[in-house]
C-alpha cells in the first residue's frame, strides 16, 4: 500500500507513514484528510520532532518518482516498503531476460503480479522473453560470479540499462533495483553500472545498501506466501546451485 504524507497541526511535515496507518488515524479521529491524491493527512496535535527524525522527513527520496527494477517478488517486499517510507513514489519494472527456464520466468512473474496487486504497486511489465539476447550478451563471459568481466556484470548492465531507458522515457526522477538487498550480488558493481547507464538520461541512479533488510524480506515473503526461488535466475546460477547441492550430498556420504 502507498505511503501518506503527514503534517502536524501547525502544518509541519513529518515522516511519511503507510496508507494503512493513515487510515487508522483518520478513523480514530486523530487526523484530518487534507488530500486524497496525493494522500496527505494532518494530525490534531503539535509534534516536536527530534533533529534526527526531522532529517529523515527531508529524505532525498521525498516526493521523487522512482522506477524500481524488480528481480523477484521476495526482494521487492522490504525494498518497496522502505522506499515508500522514505517518501518515494515507487513504480516497479519487470525486466529479467536472464531467468531460465521459461517456466521459472513465468512463475516469478506471476508471483510478482499477485504481490504488486496486494500492496497496490504500479508496475511496468517489459513484454516478451529475451533469453536469447541475454545468452548472446554473456557469451564468452560465463565465468563464475564475482569475476571481473564475468557474466553478472553483463547481466546487471543489461537490466539496468533498460531500466534507465524506461525511466528517461517516462519522466522518472530516479531509478534503482531490488538487487541491492541481496548479499549474493556485487552491489559495488551495481552502483558503478547504475551510475554509468544513467549518463545521458534525465533520471539518476539511486544507490543504497539495503542488505540490512535481507532477513526481514524472508519474513515478509513467508507472510505473503511468495514463491522463493533457489537460484539467482540464469542457467549458469541454476547449474552452480545444483552443483553445490551435489557437492553437499557427496560430502555427507
Amino acid at each position: 500500500m502507498a505511503s501518506a504524507t503527514v503534517l502536524d497541526s501547525r502544518g509541519e511535515r513529518l515522516s511519511p507513514c503507510s496508507a494503512e496507518r493513515a487510515h487508522d488515524l483518520l478513523r480514530a479521529g486523530r487526523a484530518a484528510l487534507i488530500s486524497s491524491d496525493p494522500f496527505v493527512i494532518q494530525l490534531d496535535r503539535v509534534i516536536d520532532v527530534p533533529e534526527h527524525q526531522s532529517a529523515k522527513a527531508e529524505s532525498p527520496l521525498l516526493g521523487k518518482r522512482l522506477l524500481l527494477h524488480i528481480c523477484c517478488a521476495p526482494c521487492a517486499t522490504f525494498t518497496v516498503s522502505y522506499l515508500r517510507e522514505q517518501g518515494a513514489q515507487v513504480t516497479g519494472l519487470w525486466f529479467n531476460p536472464n531467468i531460465h527456464p521459461y517456466s521459472e520466468h513465468q512463475r516469478r512473474l506471476e508471483t510478482l503480479e499477485r504481490y504488486a496487486r496486494e500492496i497496490d504497486l504500479d508496475m511496468i511489465y517489459d513484454p516478451g522473453y529475451r533469453m536469447v539476447e541475454f545468452l548472446r550478451s554473456v557469451s564468452g563471459h560465463e565465468r563464475f560470479r564475482g569475476t571481473d568481466g564475468g557474466r553478472c556484470r553483463v547481466c546487471y548492465r543489461m537490466r539496468l540499462a533498460r531500466t534507465a531507458e524506461i525511466a528517461d522515457r517516462d519522466g522518472f526522477d530516479l531509478f534503482s533495483t531490488t538487487l541491492l538487498i541481496s548479499p549474493y550480488q556485487d552491489i559495488e558493481a551495481i552502483h558503478e553500472i547504475g551510475d554509468s547507464v544513467a549518463q545521458g538520461t534525465s533520471a539518476n541512479f539511486y544507490f543504497e545498501n539495503l542488505r540490512r533488510g535481507f532477513a526481514e524480506h524472508h519474513t515478509l515473503s513467508r507472510e505473503h506466501h511468495l514463491y522463493m526461488q533457489r537460484y539467482c535466475g540464469c542457467i549458469y546460477s541454476e547449474w552452480e546451485a545444483l552443483d553445490r547441492s551435489a557437492s553437499t550430498l557427496c560430502s555427507d556420504t
